[in-house]
C-alpha cells in the first residue's frame, strides 16, 4: 500500500490521508472557496466537466460516477495504472477549472468576483476557486460500497431539494445509468473489481 500524508503546508489545514492502492476507486469530494456556489451557472459546470474529462485522459482513469453541485463535486473513479497518485489526480481536475474561472474574472467587467476570490498569503496573492487541500478522498473497493457510493452521488440533488428524481439533474451521470445519451459527460463502464 502506497499512502502518502498531505497537510498543504500549514498546521490549521486538515491532513489527508491517501492511499494510492492498486484496484481501488477513489470516492472524491471537492468543495469551492468558503463554499460558496460557484458552481451555479452552466459555463462554470462546463468547466468541470472538460476538467474531468481531460484528467480521464491524461491520468488514465475511468469515471464512474460523478454530480456537480452548486458549490462542490462528488466523482467516483478508478485509477486504470497499477502506479498513481491521487495528489496528481486531484491537482489535474482542480486546476483548469481556477484556472479557466480567473481568466474568465480577468476578461469580464466582474472584477468583484476576481476580488472576492484572491487571498494574501504572506507577500503574495493567490486565486481560490476551491477550498485548499485535497477535499475528500475515499478508498472503495467492493461491489456493496461502490453501489452505496454511486446512489448517494445520485441522490444529492434530490437530498437538496434541487430535483425530484437523480435523473433530472443535467449535471450528473444518473442520467446516462438512465439510459439518457444527451449527457454533459460520458461515464466508463464499471470493471467491479
Amino acid at each position: 500500500m502506497n499512502a502518502t500524508m498531505s497537510s498543504g503546508g500549514k498546521d490549521h489545514r486538515k491532513k489527508r490521508l491517501a492511499y494510492n492502492e492498486p484496484g481501488h476507486a477513489h470516492f472524491l469530494t471537492y468543495s469551492c472557496w468558503k463554499r460558496w456556489p460557484l458552481l451555479s451557472q452552466d459555463r462554470s459546470r462546463q468547466w468541470a466537466v472538460d476538467a474531468i474529462n481531460r484528467t480521464r485522459e491524461s491520468q488514465n482513469v475511468a469515471v464512474w460516477a460523478y454530480v456537480i453541485m452548486p458549490e462542490h463535486v462528488h466523482l467516483l473513479i478508478s485509477p486504470r495504472n497499477r502506479d498513481y497518485e491521487m495528489r496528481r489526480i486531484l491537482a489535474a481536475l482542480k486546476a483548469p477549472v481556477s484556472r479557466s474561472a480567473k481568466a474568465y474574472f480577468e476578461d469580464s467587467e466582474n472584477e468583484r468576483w476576481l476580488t472576492k476570490l484572491t487571498v494574501q498569503h504572506g507577500n503574495r496573492k493567490t486565486f481560490r476557486f476551491w477550498q485548499p487541500g485535497g477535499g475528500s478522498d475515499k478508498n472503495v473497493w467492493n461491489s456493496n460500497s461502490i453501489e452505496q457510493v454511486v446512489d448517494y452521488i445520485h441522490a444529492n440533488p434530490v437530498r437538496r431539494g434541487i430535483t425530484e428524481r437523480p435523473e433530472d439533474w443535467p449535471w450528473s451521470s444518473a442520467r446516462a445509468i438512465v439510459g439518457v445519451d444527451d449527457v454533459p459527460l460520458k461515464i466508463d463502464k464499471m470493471d467491479l473489481l
